[in-house]
């Protein structure tokens, strides 16, 4: 296992740092402002994916990665169409290799539906995040979210 007590200068500087959180922040933001190209500029062009295989699994579906960049912009918004969404992304860690990167989140991901903010689905999800520095921008490669713990209920996310 990689150690993750390297200081945050350790590997490159502050503002390095920033700029590949900053990919974490637009995959979030993207979700809750409903923003199409932020959300889509998260991710690389031509080999992302996004596993979210184990939270669905203890949401009772089972859910294949999403691959591809269109693909997860297409499923990730299409399924939050009628989802009222606030994540907040706390505890970065970040090893940079050259131009790539490890990144590892704590997110918490709030799910409300529009129309009944009396229930909720509350996520509790560990990222771990492969980067590469893409077109003056880094860009998610790869994401495994891994659940801590839930609270509320998974029809809010996934009704069927």
């Amino acid at each position: 296992m990689t150690s993750w007590i390297n200081p945050p200068s350790a590997g490159a500087d502050a503002g390095a740092q920033a700029a590949i959180v900053d990919a974490l922040y637009r995959f979030a933001a993207g979700q809750d402002l409903r923003d199409r190209a932020l959300f889509h500029s998260a991710w690389t062009a031509d080999d992302a994916e996004l596993d979210f295989t184990q939270p669905a699994l203890r949401l009772g579906l089972e859910l294949p990665p999403f691959r591809g960049r269109e693909h997860i912009t297409d499923a990730i918004l299409g399924s939050l169409a009628a989802i009222t969404t606030s994540h907040s992304v706390t505890n970065p860690r970040v090893q940079v290799q050259g131009d790539s990167a490890r990144l590892f989140a704590l997110v918490e991901a709030q799910h409300l539906p529009a129309a009944d903010h009396s229930r909720h689905l509350l996520l509790k999800n560990v990222y771990w995040c492969d980067l590469v520095a893409e077109n003056g921008l880094w860009a998610i490669r790869r994401m495994r979210i891994e659940n801590l713990w839930m609270d509320g209920d998974p029809r809010v996310l996934f009704p069927g």
